[in-house]
């Protein structure tokens, strides 16, 4: 599906018959930074130490959970109960720390890119992120200046119900003080996507990790591209797209 076909099929889905962008929601693990590998590692770590058995790689489908809903799926799934909160809690501190032991993240490649794109088109930048982790969040002001500052962030402190929920897509609408309708969703995990679909929000899926092509179209994103950096080449092609079908 090419930029046009997807932005048809999402007015006639919504009902409208056009719309113009205000707002980017947007995630980071993935999404802003090339940090996916780092958390699947710490929590691969942490979960197969205590004697849950798990993989690896199944931690990448958990993008986007708050730290407490992974944890209790994981109880759920081993021991058929959640964890009591002050477990949960402990665990994510110890998930925490070995993640800031891992050698530090890159941002994305193209990513910034992306994001200027957008604040050139007077679109106002939110961050999504299913994290609360600062070792990233404390990163955000130097590696995206100005894009996402402290009043614009949605993070797990912010939700009571995380992503695959609308709720973090929809707070950060409120934030910007924009309908679901002017507003663009960008993630690379299929929780993500199903958060920004169901809040309403042309949703955007890249494929930055293992995650198949086909699991983010699954998900509900609008359109899906193979990378940031094809997703970086053709924003601005799909913001004109979209700002058109407003006059």
């Amino acid at each position: 599906m090419n930029e046009q076909e997807a932005i048809t099929a999402y007015m006639k889905r919504r009902g409208i018959t056009g719309f113009r962008p205000k707002a980017a929601l947007i995630d980071m693990d993935g999404t802003l930074y090339d940090s996916m590998g780092n958390h699947a590692d710490a929590w691969y770590r942490l979960i197969s130490g205590i004697g849950i058995e798990c993989t690896r790689d199944e931690f990448f489908l958990y993008e986007g959970r708050t730290g407490a809903s992974t944890i209790n799926l994981l109880f759920n799934r081993a021991y058929g109960h959640d964890a009591t909160p002050d477990k949960a809690k402990e665990l994510y501190r110890q998930k925490t720390v070995l993640f800031s032991e891992m050698p530090p993240v890159s941002p994305m490649p193209a990513a910034k890119e992306m994001v200027d794109t957008f604040l050139s088109q007077g679109i106002t930048t939110v961050l999504v992120t299913g994290s609360g982790q600062n070792t990233l969040l404390n990163r955000l002001d130097t590696d995206y200046p100005g894009a996402f500052p402290t009043e614009r962030r949605i993070t797990s402190r912010d939700v009571t119900r995380g992503k695959p929920d609308p709720e973090p897509f929809l707070k950060a609408m409120a934030i910007a003080n924009a309908q679901p309708e002017e507003c663009i969703a960008v993630d690379n995990a299929p929780l993500g996507v199903k958060s920004g679909a169901a809040s309403g929000a042309f949703t955007i899926g890249v494929t930055t990790g293992p995650i198949p092509h086909d699991e983010l179209h699954k998900a509900g994103a609008d359109i899906v591209y193979p990378s940031m950096a094809e997703l970086a080449r053709r924003l601005p092609t799909l913001i004109s797209l979209i700002s058109l079908t407003a006059i």
